[in-house]
C-alpha cells in the first residue's frame, strides 16, 4: 500500500543521487547526454554512410537512373536512417 517505489534498492538510490550531484557540480543541463570519445567516433561515421548514401541516391537520380534502382537507393537511406535512431 502507499506510494510506489522510486527505485528497485539502496544502490539505485545512490546511484541517483551521485548521478544530480556530478551533474550539479558539472553545470550541465539535467537533460544533457554525455558520449564517450568512442561512441562520439561511432555516431559521426554512421551519419557520414547516412550522408554519403543520400548524395549516391542524388548522382544516381542527375546521371538518370531508372525508378527501380532510385527505389532500392531510396530503400537504404531509409534503412541507414532507421538504424542511426537506434543510438545505443
Amino acid at each position: 500500500m502507499g506510494r510506489r517505489r522510486r527505485y528497485c534498492g539502496q544502490s539505485c538510490r545512490q546511484r541517483a543521487y551521485e548521478r544530480r550531484i556530478a551533474v550539479q557540480r558539472s553545470g550541465l543541463p539535467e537533460d544533457a547526454v554525455v558520449l564517450s570519445d568512442a561512441e562520439l567516433a561511432t555516431l559521426q561515421d554512421r551519419l557520414f554512410q547516412l550522408r554519403c548514401a543520400a548524395e549516391d541516391v542524388v548522382t544516381a537520380a542527375e546521371d538518370g537512373a531508372d525508378a527501380d534502382e532510385l527505389r532500392r537507393m531510396a530503400t537504404e537511406v531509409a534503412r541507414s536512417a532507421r538504424d542511426l535512431e537506434q543510438l545505443r
